[in-house]
Order: structure tokens, then sequence, then C-alpha cells
């Protein structure tokens, strides 16, 4: 799997070029924030009356997906749920990065511009958050390239680490 960037702002992801944005909804947080506030944004409050309606509730498990066209460029933007932002942890992130990886391969899409659980609550560290990411998706074909939503410090850190994993596998 490969790597790479998109600061969390509307402009930028409207750039990104894929079919599907993935977006994490937290269970109390109303309204949404990270990029489900941006897409609720666009979408002219869309996500929020879903919420309000009790469609959707931000559990964990829970799967949202909506059209994002003609608002957006993506055909799909798919919400998952995260829990109540207080109980989320390492636990909570490594079960939705495997229900984000295998709800992707369902929809057999090899490419996609991807909101990390937690990421935009700071709820878990970005270097551990790629780790686990890359150590889920393994070897795995069906993944390509997930064009991660990070702030510009976040991708810095990211990337140094990555260099700094590479150089010890080889050394090592």
């Amino acid at each position: 799997m490969d790597l790479r960037f998109v600061p969390p702002q509307l402009r930028r992801l409207d750039l990104a070029g894929t079919e599907v944005l993935v977006a994490c909804l937290a269970a109390n947080e109303r309204p949404p924030h990270g990029v489900s506030g941006l897409v609720d944004w666009r979408l002219a409050g869309r996500v929020s009356r879903l919420i309000e309606s009790g469609f959707v509730t931000g559990a964990v498990g829970e799967v949202l997906l909506v059209p994002g066209k003609p608002k957006l460029p993506f055909d799909k933007i798919l919400f998952f749920g995260i829990g109540p932002a207080v109980a989320f942890d390492e636990r909570v992130f490594r079960a939705v990065v495997d229900q984000m990886l295998t709800t992707l391969e369902g929809l057999r899409s090899r490419t996609a511009v991807v909101e990390l659980p937690g990421r935009h609550l700071d709820a878990i560290e970005p270097q551990r958050a790629a780790d686990i990411l890359l150590e889920r998706a393994g070897g795995k074909a069906e993944h390509d390239v997930w064009t991660l939503v990070e702030t510009a410090a976040a991708q810095r850190v990211i990337t140094q680490h990555m260099i700094q994993e590479r150089r010890r596998v080889r050394h090592g």
C-alpha cells in the first residue's frame, strides 16, 4: 500500500481525484468535525440531519454510504462510526481500520482518500496510526493507494517515521 497525503481542506479534497472518500463520525460529536464536518458543510447539513433523525449515530461498527456527486468530486462517501470520543483507543482504531479495509475491498476500490479513525480528534499519534494501518493492510494487493487526510505537521511526522522504519528494516 502506498500512502499519500492531502490536508483537511475542502479545496484540496476536491482535487484528490478518487472514487471514494472515507470519513469518521464520533458518537458524541454534534455537529460532526474533521472530514465529516467538511462534507456536512458542503452537503448543506445532510449528515447533521441524518444524525438528528437517528438514522446514523456514530457507533463503532456503523457504516453509512452517501453519494458525493454533484457537490463533491467523489462518487461515494463512506462514514465509519468510531463510538464516543472519550472511549476511543487503539482497539477501536484497529477495529475500524479493519472494517474500512474490508468495506473498500467489497467495493473493489483500490484507491481512496481516507481520514483515519480518531485522527481528527488527535486521539492516536500519526505515526502509530500509520504503523497500524500498514500492519492491518499487510501486503494485500486490493489496496494500491490511500491518500490520508492529515495536517502538514502530521504528514511530516508520518513521512519521517516511514523513512526511519525503512532504514531500520534494511539495516536490522
